[in-house]
């Protein structure tokens, strides 16, 4: 991967994050103001936000279907989130169209849930697939295979890619306790490899990791 692809990454996610939360800021106030009927209120600011509603929203959808291209590897939480946000958008405009208080706060109830899911599936770890009952594969190929399920995504199969800011794992001067540590515990977006893999997998994963250097 490019470092200019690198950069893109690294700048998409906290993009994506700032139209999350101003689109649920936006809504949230539109939802309050027709909930107490300022009707005028509400109107002079759903004018007054049009356009940055329309850029925010443009931005959510282009940074999230970016993401998920850059990742292939979609999370459950994040399916669930995706079907949570189709439901909450349209459920919004019609909603605040006719100003129905009951669809604007399902559309605002909606809304909370896929960010609150967001949010949860930064700490779920990718589903893995343990190489545990594969006594035919040596000790390294266990560690490129762990590697192959678990971490591609991200790192790419020779740990270049650096999707979403991930590390080129063929630069790095880490210790091997420190390697250790980060998948067992996580750092940042990448989750904790403890919940799901034995300290066995973990320490063959970093063996296969410390390869990629060579």
């Amino acid at each position: 991967m490019s470092l200019k692809q690198t950069k893109m990454d690294q700048l998409l996610l906290p993009l994506h994050k700032f139209s999350v939360q101003a689109l649920l800021l936006i809504y949230l106030i539109k939802t309050v103001l027709l909930l107490m009927n300022k009707k005028d209120n509400l109107l002079g600011f759903t004018k007054m936000v049009k356009v940055p509603e329309m850029i925010v929203s443009t931005l959510f959808l282009i940074t999230g279907i970016w993401m998920f291209a850059q990742i292939g590897n979609i999370k459950t939480f994040q399916i669930i989130k995706i079907v949570a946000v189709l439901i909450a958008i349209p459920l919004a405009v019609v909603g605040f169209k006719k100003s129905n208080k009951l669809l604007a706060l399902l559309s605002l109830i909606f809304l909370i849930a896929a960010y609150g899911l967001a949010e949860m599936s930064k700490k779920q770890p990718y589903p893995v697939n343990k190489v545990e009952g594969t006594p035919e594969l040596s000790s390294s190929n266990k560690g490129e295979l762990l590697f192959q399920q678990n971490c591609t995504m991200c790192h790419g199969a020779d740990g270049k890619m650096g999707t979403l800011g991930a590390k080129d794992l063929s630069k790095s001067a880490m210790s091997n306790a420190d390697v250790l540590n980060i998948i067992s515990n996580g750092k940042a977006a990448m989750p904790a490899y403890s919940k799901t893999l034995s300290a066995e997998d973990i320490a063959l994963l970093a063996g296969h990791v410390e390869q990629l250097r060579k």
